[in-house]
């Protein structure tokens, strides 16, 4: 039985590779979309034993080519069924007169610019069809600010209220469209946001057992995998020690 096409940005780490693996287990058509094409070509390698996978390299922040490679899919993968905006990223955590400018621009470039090129590009193809399902992947800076975290923050509440809208707009359409927020996954997130600085990074997650990316494609598998007529809006989940962005149970 064909299970449907899943186009899924930011494929190449964390939520977006561990929710392609889980995907191509259970048997979906995949499209992959990353930057880096040496990751993007070994995953897509893997997961073709499993099922049929089509990879698009380009930058979500770039709209021409956002445009240009999503309308040049083959025949065979023409038809999706489920769209997955994962692609995103903090940069900097600093106090806001501190920050850096070209840090709030890749944020706001990526997390929403970025989340509305892909979306602008494929929901017409989900209203002609008259069915279609999006995710946007937010975070729980989504719904609460926290010290130092101002343009990230403001980023992924713009998600939450993109996503809000598109429910609304794209409701007559018979399209789902829902947001999962996750609180601290353990990824390659943090070690983006400090520049590399893996020691830095390692600290976030020590202490206490966060989140995996394995998790969060658990719960979109969960998610895509519903009755139509059934549409999860709005999810926020955070491991057991998290309480908030704020208040984590440490050990150490």
């Amino acid at each position: 039985m064909d299970k449907g096409t899943v186009f899924i940005t930011g494929a190449t780490s964390g939520i977006g590779k561990a929710t392609a693996e889980r995907l191509a287990q259970e048997g979906y058509k995949l499209i992959l979309c990353g930057r880096r094409a040496d990751r993007l070509e070994n995953l897509k390698a893997e997961l073709s034993v499993s099922t049929e996978v089509y990879s698009l390299v380009f930058d979500v922040r770039d709209r021409e080519e956002v445009i240009q490679q999503i309308n040049s899919l083959p025949e065979a993968f023409q038809n999706i069924s489920v769209l997955i905006n994962n692609a995103g990223n903090a940069h900097g955590l600093d106090p806001i007169q501190n920050g850096n400018l070209d840090d709030w621009e890749a944020m706001m470039d990526i997390n929403v610019k970025g989340l509305l090129y892909v979306s602008k590009t494929i929901m017409p193809r989900f209203i002609a069809a008259q069915k279609g399902h999006i995710i946007n992947i937010g975070s729980t800076a989504a719904k609460e600010v926290y010290p130092n975290g101002n343009v990230y923050c403001a980023s992924k509440h713009a998600v939450d209220a993109i996503n809000q809208g598109m429910r609304i707009d794209l409701n007559k359409h018979n399209i789902r469209v829902g947001a999962i927020h996750p609180g601290m996954v353990e990824t390659e997130f943090s070690e983006v946001r400090f520049k590399g600085d893996t020691e830095k990074a390692g600290k976030v997650y020590k202490g206490f057992r966060p989140l995996q990316a394995e998790d969060i494609a658990d719960i979109i598998s969960f998610v895509i995998s519903r009755p139509y007529h059934v549409n999860i809006a709005d999810l926020v989940v955070m491991s057991v020690d998290q309480a908030s962005s704020t208040i984590v149970n440490k050990t150490t």
